[in-house]
């Protein structure tokens, strides 16, 4: 991964955070029924588009309509 990916670090609880979701699951669809398909997924405030990877800590997440979904290490070299 390029070193271009944002490094966003923690979910502030007080922010507009989109829902976390370990892995594509049962428990993604379960939060896709209380998100309306977003084409950006929000982090702390910050939109980010459907398909963008972040950093939060140690794990990447990409942007899947609305709903973050963990894509493994931030730092593959060192999972």
């Amino acid at each position: 991964m390029s070193s271009s990916i944002p490094d966003v670090g923690d979910q502030d609880p007080a922010a507009r955070n989109s829902p976390i979701a370990g892995e594509e699951d049962e428990e993604t669809q379960f939060l896709r029924q209380d998100v309306p398909g977003d084409a950006v997924c929000w982090f702390n405030d910050v939109a980010h588009e459907h398909g963008t990877f972040v950093k939060s800590g140690t794990a990447m997440l990409r942007c899947d309509r609305g709903i973050w979904i963990e894509s493994g290490p931030a730092d593959p070299g060192n999972p």
